[in-house]
């Protein structure tokens, strides 16, 4: 993609005329395509957000981290939206600020924890090129001696914070709102330096916006911070990520080395049974039973994906300790569950069925029931997950039909689910498009 670089102003974008252009790069706080192109971020859905208010459609142009300084001096969009903090040039004008943050150094937990920016002297630092750290380390350059800064211009942070955890590199300069979703996949790193101080995330709308633009986008923002959205969508990429400990995620990353070869098929024919992407209902089973294909609980539910005995009937599991019955039988009753929940939106229909795996669709209804008394929105899983605990509170299970429910517990479940999907999804492929099912059900994370 080339970008103008003359100072025209593209024209303000109008219905069937000219569509949002928005410049975006790569990454878990920005815009991602999934294996069948469907795009998710939280910038990206905001942005999707801002067309939607003006009644245009959009387009995103995606640059790599090393060409965002020269793009972004010329024209040829109408914003940039990549996780931007305002410019060094003070002619390029930005937004009001969406979200505050600041840069953080993280390193191997089996070297020695940096305390002070003066330890710095003398160390490597890799950091992402057109970053905000990027700019950071390069000033810290100045004033630390010996301290040298390497700025990679391939991949994205996740990959660079990988080698870290594979100690081919010491040190690696971060965003902060990155660190907990970041040691899901690296449970290694650790975190024990500020860089910078609060720095606000902005949009840039370049040296010559236009001048409608420029307002009906400062009025957005404004809305999307008052009436909540910012925080809905903060919840939906990172609101899960707080839940497993580093424990957990190494016990899961050995499983998936020696457990799932052996079990790998019997999910991604689950998937061409039903259409769920085989790694969501792994993670499914993983948090059921840790794969383990004779599990037994106290309220007799058994197996794989921990069935009772009467949804093992009714979906013809003749037997809950194979494996393959197993898994095959609890991906139909997601299915089953996501399919009572047909006009809830992706991803929150998916979450809302997971969390009726755990509760039954009995329980899961009476909380939204309760949700809508609440003047609560029964379809977000934001909402939702505020509300199941209450099913244990007798002011409100006393009501129902259903009785009391651990609503709690299936919060903490789906969460977690969340968290082991993230994981997979990082290390193993998906399905091949040839192997897939006709129907497709994939939630867009």
């Amino acid at each position: 993609m080339t970008l103008n670089a003359c100072g025209d102003t593209l024209p303000f974008p109008t219905p069937g005329g000219q569509d949002l252009v928005v410049v975006t790069q790569t990454g878990p706080l920005t815009y991602s395509a999934d294996e069948a192109g469907a795009a998710t971020g939280l910038e990206h859905d905001l942005t999707r957000l801002l067309a939607e208010e003006l009644g245009v459609a959009v387009r995103h142009e995606v640059i790599e981290p090393g060409e965002i300084g020269d793009r972004l001096n010329g024209r040829g969009y109408h914003l940039a939206a990549a996780w931007l903090s305002p410019a060094a040039d003070t002619s390029i004008e930005s937004t009001p600020p969406l979200f505050s943050t600041h840069d953080i150094l993280a390193q191997h937990e089996a070297s020695l924890p940096l305390q002070s920016l003066d330890q710095l002297s003398g160390k490597t630092v890799h950091v992402l090129a057109g970053t905000r750290q990027a700019a950071t380390m390069q000033r810290l350059a100045q004033e630390i001696p010996e301290l040298t800064v390497e700025v990679v211009d391939q991949g994205n942070i996740i990959d660079l914070l990988e080698a870290l955890g594979e100690q081919k590199v010491s040190y690696v300069a971060m965003d902060g709102h990155l660190e907990e979703l970041a040691n899901q996949y690296v449970p290694s790193l650790r975190s024990t330096l500020k860089l910078s101080e609060a720095a606000p995330i902005v949009w840039w709308l370049g040296k010559s916006p236009n001048p409608e633009l420029r307002a009906r986008v400062t009025a957005f923002i404004e809305k999307v911070r008052q009436d909540g959205t910012l925080n809905r969508l903060k919840e939906r990429y990172f609101g899960h990520v707080r839940r497993l400990k580093q424990a957990d995620v190494e016990k899961f990353l050995g499983q998936i080395r020696t457990t799932l070869p052996a079990l790998r098929k019997h999910f991604q024919e689950a998937e061409r049974q039903t259409g769920i992407d085989w790694r969501l209902i792994a993670a499914l089973a993983y948090q059921e039973s840790h794969w383990d294909p004779f599990a037994t609980s106290y309220t007799n539910v058994r197996g794989m994906m921990m069935l009772t005995e009467e949804t093992a009937d009714r979906l013809g599991v003749g037997n809950r300790l194979d494996a393959r019955e197993s898994i095959i039988g609890g991906a139909r009753y997601l299915n089953i569950l996501r399919d009572g929940l047909a006009d809830v939106p992706e991803p929150d229909r998916t979450w809302l069925a997971l969390a009726g795996y755990n509760i039954g669709p009995g329980h899961l209804n009476a909380a939204r029931t309760i949700a809508r008394q609440l003047k609560a929105d029964a379809d977000a899983w934001y909402d939702m997950k505020r509300v199941l605990p209450l099913l244990a509170r007798p002011q409100y299970y006393s009501r129902l039909k259903s009785g009391r429910a651990r609503g709690g517990e299936a919060v903490i479940m789906t969460e977690n689910i969340r968290s082991y999907y993230d994981i997979l999804s990082r290390n193993e492929p998906p399905l091949s498009v040839a192997d897939q099912a006709p129907r497709l059900s994939r939630p867009p994370m």
